[in-house]
């Protein structure tokens, strides 16, 4: 600088020339700089409020340019947080919040970062790099989205007792249907055993009887006195005459043929 104009432009380390009071030296970082713009908070295409925070390099890369424009880092810095912020802003607008969570992310980055480079040319400044640091959902919707993710899977948590009970209401109904018609088979299977069996004992006793209708009536007067006299105890009050008495004579003996 010489009488506070911009005189020349020295890029290359050694010995130069400079006239006492009256050149100023002005010495800018050509290296790459970090750029860390506050959080802040942006509403994406779909209507949702998201914190974002991003992180960006950019290097000087016209010392003459950079002084005419900006002359200061801290102007440059402020600057360069607005350009930034609103590449971000306009990318983000046009997305969904799913469009952060997969590889479309590195698209918008990119596209950010053409933007943030076309706009910070005109002040000597070239951006190299862009990045998504931090995207989370402010507090209060990440609050709501927990308490629907909270009602929806209590919801389907009543849905699927509900349907359980119907299952094991109609698992039940089945099982108890089943067992009617097993129980009404089997009385019926035993009602129609039992009547065969008693229609063979008539048939063998009618048979007994056409053979030796007298021992026949001995065995039936036999198993009259063996169900009477079944008690320890028994009591029986007949008359003389009774049949039952006929084979208890004194002494009595009867011919009984098998």
């Amino acid at each position: 600088m010489r009488l506070c104009k911009p005189v020349d432009v020295e890029r290359k380390p050694g010995l130069h020339t400079k006239l006492p009071l009256i050149d100023t030296v002005i010495f800018y970082d050509t290296r790459l700089l970090p750029l860390e713009p506050p959080l802040e908070q942006i509403i994406l295409g779909d209507q949702k409020r998201l914190e974002v925070q991003v992180y960006a390099r950019y290097q000087i890369t016209d010392p003459l340019l950079y002084y005419q424009s900006v002359r200061t880092s801290e102007q440059a810095r402020s600057q360069l947080t607005q350009i930034v912020s609103s590449a971000l802003r306009r990318a983000l607008g046009q997305v969904m919040l799913t469009a952060l969570l997969s590889e479309e992310r590195r698209h918008i980055t990119d596209i950010v970062l053409q933007e943030a480079i076309a706009k910070a040319q005109p002040l000597g400044i070239t951006v190299a790099d862009v990045r998504i640091r931090r995207a989370d959902l402010p507090p209060e919707t990440s609050q709501a989205i927990y308490d629907r993710m909270k009602s929806e899977r209590q919801r389907q948590a009543k849905e699927l007792r509900a349907q359980g009970f119907e299952w094991a209401q109609q698992i039940q109904s089945r099982a108890d249907r089943d067992r009617t018609v097993i129980l009404s088979q089997a009385q019926r299977q035993s009602l129609t055993t039992r009547g065969q069996g008693d229609a063979e004992a008539n048939r063998i006793y009618a048979q007994a009887f056409g053979r030796d209708p007298k021992f026949f009536e001995f065995y039936r007067a036999m198993q009259t006195y063996r169900q009477a006299l079944a008690d320890a105890n028994p009591t029986l009050v007949l008359s003389p005459s009774s049949e039952l008495l006929k084979y208890f004579g004194s002494g009595a003996t009867r011919e009984v043929r098998p």
